[in-house]
């Protein structure tokens, strides 16, 4: 079989790079601020992988001019160009039926996202649609979105269930999941969300025995979901009832996260750390206590990954995570974009880059680090996602002509990205 590669010539400067065998699984607090780069490089691709990067003096001072010379390889010239690994957005909910902008003007017009829920807006509004529509049909929606979010510069994604809040409605919402899975040509992996709202037509109590003895054993046996997850905040599911669904799902091997201090400081986070989840997601309410839990998760070398999602903070004008004092405090941080019907409709990863400078008042060199490496962390993908390392995936984003790494979060609402390559393969 013909090697098919691609040699990138002249890049502006090649961004996230792996110089040494020491990279870490993620970057905290001043380490944000690091951003290993090689300016004026080349980089080659092989069959999908990386194979090879550099200064463009190297190559030109090597036998490597060869591949210069090669007819057989793919030259790409990025004069004034920049190559980063691309985006893992590690907190999204795309298997969704139906929009909610009806919700959208609501808030225009003054109710709050819980006062709307309370009116059976929200979480049961989807839940009700999603319930009414075709598996097909939900899988048609879910992969015009997700290669609407590779071109944005995403590649690799956590997906969630949680509108269907009954067990054939969740299951069906995993398996479109599974299906896009098998389709996809970037990474995927799996959430079950059955702990995300009360349905209304049966007790809290018959709920939370149907999560925890019919919905999570069935999700286990068909090897559905890679994450158990909870939404354990104000009005939602509690400390108690998020520590006895967590404790089920151990048992089924489904590592937790969760979804906390949205509205409210919860305890989300500290039931989150006990449960050592992989990342604990929202996080627009933190004090010390959440802080220094989060803290001690590094010491024990179970980092639970603050997952900030500006987006949802911007469409439904509530506070922002207080990204600096995260940062300041050591911990690192990672960027997702919620992308759901309700709170963010919306797959943008640049956009959400910028809400996270302009309003979370973190560095570009912080934005990359937490869209890419921390990001990769916060779904088990580190070793092979969000960092350009050799004999990986060739999971890129060439950008346009542009003066500056700052360029991409200062112009938001520009498409700054040329080019998307998952697996080496051009994907817009």
């Amino acid at each position: 079989m013909k090697t098919k590669s691609t040699l990138f010539l002249n890049i502006k400067s090649l961004v996230q790079v792996e110089l040494t065998q020491k990279t870490p699984s993620f970057r905290a607090g001043k380490q944000m601020q690091d951003l290993p780069s090689i300016e004026n490089a080349f980089l080659l691709v092989e069959n999908g992988k990386i194979q090879e990067f550099g200064k463009m003096e190297d190559i030109n001072q090597t036998q490597k001019t060869k591949w210069i010379d090669s007819s057989e390889i793919e030259k790409i010239d990025a004069t004034g160009k920049f190559i980063l690994p691309s985006f893992v957005d590690s907190h999204t909910h795309i298997v969704y039926a139906g929009s909610r902008e009806k919700e959208f003007e609501d808030r225009i017009n003054g109710l709050t996202y819980e006062e709307i829920a309370k009116r059976g807006g929200g979480i049961l509004n989807s839940a009700k649609k999603l319930q009414q529509t075709s598996e097909e049909e939900l899988y048609e929606a879910a992969h015009q979105r997700l290669f609407e979010m590779i071109g944005f510069g995403t590649g690799a994604a956590e997906i969630k269930s949680g509108y269907g809040l009954t067990l054939n409605d969740e299951l069906k919402m995993l398996r479109v999941i599974r299906k896009l899975k098998e389709i996809s040509p970037i990474e995927i992996k799996a959430t079950f969300l059955g702990a995300h709202a009360f349905p209304k037509e049966i007790s809290r109590e018959r709920y939370m025995d149907l999560l925890v003895n019919e919905m999570i054993p069935q999700v286990a046996e068909e090897n559905l979901a890679d994450y158990c997850d909870v939404f354990c905040d104000r009005g939602f599911f509690t400390v108690e009832e998020t520590d006895k669904i967590l404790n089920v799902a151990t048992k089924y091997n489904l590592k937790a996260k969760l979804h906390a201090n949205e509205l409210d400081t919860s305890g989300g986070v500290q039931i989150g750390v006990k449960h050592n989840a992989r990342s604990v997601d929202h996080l627009e309410h933190m004090g010390e206590d959440e802080i220094n839990s989060l803290l001690s998760s590094v010491k024990t070398k179970n980092l639970t990954m603050p997952t900030l999602l500006p987006s949802t903070a911007f469409f439904l004008r509530l506070e922002y995570a207080p990204a600096r004092k995260l940062i300041e405090s050591g911990l690192p941080v990672s960027l997702a974009t919620d992308y759901n019907p309700g709170s963010s409709p919306s797959g943008n990863m640049p956009f959400v880059l910028s809400l996270a400078c302009i309003h979370m008042q973190m560095t570009p060199q912080e934005v990359i680090n937490a869209a890419t490496l921390n990001a990769a962390y916060a779904i088990e993908l580190e070793k092979t996602h969000g960092i350009i390392r050799k004999n990986t995936d060739a999971n890129l984003i060439l950008t346009k002509k542009i003066p500056s790494l700052a360029f991409i979060p200062y112009s938001f609402g520009s498409n700054l990205i040329e080019q998307v390559f998952v697996k080496g393969e051009k994907q817009n």
